[in-house]
């Protein structure tokens, strides 16, 4: 399959695997025209604000001045992109740092070199209609529950709700409903009865009167309070094959996205908000700063990975995945993420 190339930001919006013709080996990273290396990274939903550092480095010109060329993919959710990666199509995937405990469970090695949150962004929605019934995991049993795929960190994430409830994942209906106007369309039509979305869908069901906050993931305390502890989510995850093989490119993907996410502390949200392509805005400017006054704050500053955080990543998946449950004792953490690149960023930008 051939990925269109994201050279113009509408463009980018465009393109999807749907795009792509023919399958490469992608475990090389190819020079281009002057020797500039050429990356592809896919991004498991490139207008969700959870991902928002991926396309920000592109406006903000960071990976220019790395010297890199890099091109941005969209997929519907984080499985997609994790199947990408898998596939070769693509050498680092935007997305949730549990795919990296979940793969290594399937003994595929995969690494977070740079962890943009250490909480998820997520909420879980609950129709207006079903709010009076559904009151926590508890309730979750016999509903139809939205994610955005099966093997989706929104799916894993569901199952750690429902199993904290006490209510198995074989009790409830999860529902795969992608995000976005795919989501909104489900709840209005109930074919589900709650859901797990992110801003600006969070924003726009809100807003609107359509759906209920149930569980808040965009804050630390919200997390704590859901999860029992800091879930490490949105983050570039490569494989460890790629990392291993060319460290002086990662080292320059980490000095972007570093540089991104001191951008991101720096600026307001109206700011974020003007730099991003008018696209993700949907039409709605207000309604899409909304959304980034409600999620910015989850960003980490510095790109670090919090260590417990990354414990009680694979405490939930080790009581909730099936994957990971008989194999828990097995994971292997040190190798699932590396502060290496993001320390040598901030050792370089202080010189």
């Amino acid at each position: 399959m051939r990925l269109k190339r994201t050279v113009a930001v509408a463009a980018a919006l465009l393109v999807t695997l749907a795009g792509v013709t023919a399958c490469r080996d992608s475990r090389q990273i190819d020079l281009g025209s002057g020797g500039k290396p050429h990356i592809k990274i896919m991004i498991g939903g490139l207008s969700k604000v959870i991902y928002l550092p991926g396309q920000l480095a592109q406006q903000i010109g960071a990976y220019q001045r790395q010297g890199l060329d890099v091109e941005l993919f969209d997929q519907p959710s984080g499985a997609n992109a994790e199947t990408s990666l898998l596939a070769g199509e693509v050498q680092g995937v935007v997305g949730f740092y549990d795919h990296t405990i979940d793969l290594q469970a399937k003994e595929q090695c995969i690494t977070s070199v740079v962890q943009f949150s250490n909480v998820p962004g997520e909420a879980e929605m609950v129709s207006t209609a079903k709010a009076g019934e559904i009151r926590s995991g508890q309730d979750f049993r016999g509903k139809n529950l939205g994610v955005t795929s099966l093997g989706s960190s929104t799916d894993f994430l569901t199952k750690a709700l429902a199993g904290r409830g006490g209510v198995s994942g074989k009790d409830y209906t999860p529902v795969k409903v992608g995000a976005g106007q795919t989501f909104i369309s489900a709840l209005q039509q109930g074919s589900i009865d709650a859901g797990m979305t992110t801003d600006p869908t969070i924003a726009q069901l809100t807003n609107t009167g359509q759906a209920k906050v149930l569980y808040d993931m965009r804050t630390v305390e919200g997390t704590r309070a859901a999860l029992g502890g800091l879930y490490p989510a949105s983050s570039l995850y490569m494989s460890c094959e790629i990392v291993q093989r060319y460290p002086d490119i990662v080292q320059k993907l980490a000095n972007a996205y570093v540089e991104s996410l001191q951008w991101l502390s720096k600026h307001t949200p109206e700011q974020v908000a003007d730099i991003m392509p008018p696209s993700f805005a949907g039409g709605d400017k207000a309604l899409y700063v909304k959304s980034l006054k409600d999620s910015l704050p989850m960003f980490t500053k510095d790109g670090r990975m919090d260590p417990a955080g990354a414990k009680n990543v694979l405490n939930v998946l080790g009581s909730s995945s099936s994957n990971v449950k008989p194999k828990k004792d097995q994971i292997d953490l040190s190798k699932t993420y590396t502060t290496q690149f993001v320390d040598a960023a901030h050792a370089r930008s202080a010189q």
